[in-house]
C-alpha cells in the first residue's frame, strides 16, 4: 500500500512534431484552419496533454464532426455508424468492460480472422497497442464519434457496469453488510441494551456518571485537537517551485445532480467562468436513469463542447452519490478526477491551482482538498453560524491536522485525486453515506497523503433547520458507519496508521459522535457556569463539578478564539459578533446526532438529500474566490 501502486496504464501522450506537422498540413489543405491557427495549436500541444484535434476543436476552430473525418484520412481508417452497424456480441467479452469505456475501444467486427475496433481516439489507441494482449495487438481501427462508443458500451455492459458501481469497494473496506445484522451482531446488541437497562435500574447514579465522564473526556479531547490544530496552521508552507518542463494535465470534473431543476442552469453558467484550457477541461454532468425531471432541464440547455452527460442506470434501489461516481469514473478522460456538487462555485483559476500543486507536490500526494465556504452567510442566524463552523473547519482545523499528519476527512467536494489513485483505491463506498470522509481514511491507510488547497469553492448553506439537521443527520451518520468499518480490525488499522493517525481517527470520528450524542450531559456544566445547580446524586462533588465547568469555559473561550481568527480576512467580520452564539447552535446537531443513531440502525444506506434554494447569480467575484494564487484569466498553462 504504497506509491509503487501508481504504475501508469498507459505512457502519456507524446506529441511527435512529425505527425503533427502533417495531421495539420492535411487540415490546412482541406481548408478547414489557416497556418496561424495549426501554429498556434502545435505550440500549446507542447505543454498540454491535448492532441492537435482536441486544441482545434476547443477554439471552435473546426467540429467534432471535421475532426474525425481529418483523423478518418490521416488514419486510413474507415468511419462507421454504430446505430446502423452494432457490433458483434460476442466479441465483447474480450477486454473488461471498465477498460473499454475508459479508453474509448469497442470491439467491433471480426472479419477473416482479424479484429476491427471502433474508437474515438485513434491517437491513443495507438499508445496503447504494446500493451494489449496478443490477440489485440493487431486489430484494424476503424473510427466513431467518441460520445457514440461510450453510449454503445454503456449499452452493451449495463448490467456489469451497474454491479460494479455498486460493489467497486473491495468488502473489507466496505459498509454494504451493514445492510442486515447477522445474528452475532443482534446478539451483541441485545447485550449491550441489556446492560444499559440494567444499569438504570440498578446503579443509575454509577451510569450517569459514566456517561457524564465519557461526555466530558471527549469534549476536552475534541478541544484539544483543536487548539493544536490551530497551533499548527499558523506557520506557513515552504513555497513549492514548479517543474521545468510542465506539461499540463487533463482535468476531469464529476458534478453528480439529483433533481436539480431550480439549480441546473446557474451551475453550467458558473462553470463556464473557468479559465483551464477547454481542451484540457472534461466536466460530466452525472445524473440518475430515473430524475426525469433534471435530465429535461439539462436537454433543453445548450452545453459546452468540454461538458457532457452521464446517465447512471438504475440497479439494486440504492441511489447515492458515490454509487454514481463509481459509474461515471470510467467515463472519465482526465489523469485527475475532480468533485463538484450541484450548488458549488468554484474560483474561476481553481484548476489552474490544482494542476500546479500536484505538479510541485510530493509524488506520494494523491489527493487536493479545496477550502469550502458559503455565499449564503446573510441568509438567517443559522447560516451565520454554519458559515462560522465551516471557516473553522477548513481554514483552520483541517490545514492544521493535514501538517501534524492525521488523516483527513475529506470534504464530497472540492476534492481532487490522481485518477490512478482513486483506481487503486477500489473508488468510492457506494454505500456510505459520507463517502468523502471514507475516502480520506483509505487514502491515509494505503499510505498515500492528502494536502489542503488554498482555492475556495462556494456552495449555498443550508438556512432552514429541517433541511440543516438532515443534511447534519447524513454527515454523523457516515462518521458512525465509516468509524466502525475502518474498527473492524483495529490490530490491523494501527499496523497501517501508526500511532498518530490511529489516535486521529478516534479524535476526528468517536470523540466528535460522542460530544454530540452526549451533549446533554455536557449541558449541565455549561448551567453551572452561569449559576443554575447542579442535579444531585451525580457522584461529584460540588467543586469537582465548579472546576470542570470552568475547565468547559475556557476551551469555550478558546474555541470561540479559534473561530474568530479562522473568518478574519475573509471580509466578514460582521459575522464576528455570532461567534458567541454558536453554543446555541449546536444544539441542532445533537438532534440530528440522534436522527442518524436511529437510521444508522433502521435505514443505515438511505440518503436524506439536501434541498437547495433558488441559487441567485449574482455572486460577486470576491464571492466567488477569485485571484486565489494566480491572477483570473492567467493562462500560464
Amino acid at each position: 500500500m504504497n506509491e509503487t501502486i501508481l504504475r501508469l496504464e498507459r505512457p502519456h501522450a507524446t506529441h511527435g512534431l512529425g505527425k503533427n506537422v502533417s495531421l495539420g498540413r492535411h487540415l490546412i489543405e482541406s481548408g478547414l484552419i489557416s497556418p496561424w491557427q495549426l501554429f498556434h495549436a502545435l505550440e500549446k500541444q507542447m505543454g498540454w496533454d491535448a492532441n492537435l484535434t482536441e486544441i482545434l476543436c476547443s477554439k471552435g476552430w473546426i467540429t467534432e464532426a471535421q475532426a474525425l473525418q481529418a483523423l478518418s484520412t490521416f488514419y486510413t481508417a474507415q468511419i462507421v455508424d454504430l446505430f446502423q452497424a452494432p457490433p458483434q456480441p460476442e466479441l465483447q467479452s474480450l477486454m473488461p468492460a471498465s477498460f473499454c469505456i475508459k479508453y474509448n475501444i469497442l470491439p467491433w467486427q471480426k472479419v477473416g480472422g482479424l479484429l476491427i475496433v471502433v474508437t474515438g481516439r485513434p491517437d491513443r489507441f495507438e499508445e496503447l497497442r504494446t500493451t494489449l494482449p496478443g490477440n489485440l495487438r493487431n486489430a484494424i481501427v476503424a473510427l466513431a464519434p467518441e460520445d457514440m462508443v461510450s453510449e454503445i458500451l454503456a449499452t452493451l455492459h449495463r448490467q456489469t457496469l451497474v454491479e460494479l458501481a455498486e460493489a467497486r469497494v473491495p468488502a473489507e473496506f466496505s459498509c454494504r453488510e451493514f445492510g442486515g445484522l447477522s445474528s452475532r451482531h443482534v446478539w451483541r446488541i441485545a447485550i449491550f441494551l441489556a446492560a444499559m437497562v440494567a444499569a438504570m435500574v440498578f446503579v443509575p447514579a454509577h451510569l450517569f456518571a459514566a456517561l457524564t465522564l465519557l461526555a466530558v473526556l471527549s469534549m476536552i479531547a475534541v478541544s484539544l485537537m483543536k487548539l493544536t490544530a490551530f497551533v499548527a496552521s499558523l506557520g506557513k508552507p515552504a513555497p513549492l517551485a514548479t517543474p521545468s518542463e510542465f506539461v499540463a494535465p487533463r482535468i476531469s470534473v464529476l458534478v453528480p445532480l439529483f433533481r436539480e431543476k431550480e439549480i441546473a442552469h446557474a451551475l453550467i453558467a458558473r462553470l463556464s467562468r473557468l479559465t483551464y484550457p477547454k481542451a484540457l477541461l472534461d466536466v460530466l454532468l452525472v445524473l440518475e436513469e430515473h430524475d426525469t425531471l433534471t435530465q429535461e432541464t439539462i436537454a433543453h440547455t445548450n452545453l459546452p463542447q468540454w461538458m457532457r452527460v452521464v446517465v447512471v442506470p438504475a440497479g439494486s434501489g440504492l441511489t447515492t452519490k458515490p454509487r454514481a461516481l463509481n459509474y461515471a469514473l470510467d467515463f472519465c478522460k482526465g489523469d485527475i478526477i475532480g468533485i463538484w456538487d450541484a450548488e458549488d462555485a468554484p474560483a474561476p483559476n481553481q484548476l489552474e491551482v490544482v494542476a500546479l500543486r500536484f505538479a510541485q507536490a510530493h509524488p506520494n500526494t494523491v489527493c487536493l482538498q479545496g477550502i469550502l465556504d458559503y455565499y449564503n452567510p446573510w441568509s438567517n442566524w443559522l447560516s451565520r453560524c454554519f458559515t462560522i463552523e465551516y471557516a473553522t473547519w477548513f481554514r483552520t482545523v483541517l490545514p492544521g491536522l493535514a501538517r501534524l499528519g492525521f488523516a483527513i476527512p475529506l470534504g464530497g467536494t472540492t476534492l481532487f485525486i490522481k485518477r490512478q489513485a482513486i483506481e487503486a483505491l477500489g473508488g468510492w463506498d457506494a454505500h456510505n453515506v459520507t463517502e468523502d470522509a471514507d475516502l480520506g481514511m483509505r487514502i491515509a491507510r494505503f499510505g498515500f497523503r492528502t494536502e489542503l488547497l488554498e482555492t475556495v469553492t462556494q456552495e449555498e448553506a443550508a438556512c432552514r433547520p429541517f433541511a440543516w439537521v438532515k443534511q447534519r443527520s447524513r454527515w454523523l451518520k457516515g462518521y458512525m458507519v465509516t468509524y466502525l468499518v475502518h474498527m473492524r480490525d483495529p490490530v490491523l488499522l494501527w499496523r497501517e496508521f501508526g500511532p498518530l493517525q490511529f489516535l486521529g481517527l478516534h479524535l476526528v470520528f468517536a470523540c466528535t459522535l460522542l460530544q454530540f450524542l452526549l451533549a446533554p450531559l455536557i449541558w449541565l456544566f455549561w448551567g453551572g457556569v452561569v449559576g443554575i445547580p447542579y442535579p444531585e446524586n451525580l457522584l461529584f462533588t460540588a467543586r469537582q463539578m465548579l472546576t470542570i465547568s470552568q475547565i468547559f469555559l475556557v476551551f469555550g473561550l478558546a474555541n470561540a478564539a479559534i473561530a474568530t481568527r479562522s473568518i478574519l480576512g475573509q471580509k466578514r467580520k460582521m459575522l464576528i459578533p455570532f461567534v458567541v452564539t454558536m453554543p446555541f447552535y449546536f444544539p441542532l446537531a445533537t438532534l440530528a446526532g440522534y436522527k442518524a443513531l436511529i437510521e444508522l440502525i433502521f435505514r443505515p444506506f438511505y440518503w436524506d438529500k439536501t434541498a437547495h434554494a433558488k441559487t441567485v447569480e449574482g455572486i460577486s467575484a470576491h464571492h466567488s474566490g477569485i485571484g486565489v494564487l494566480l491572477e483570473p484569466g492567467h493562462e500560464s498553462l
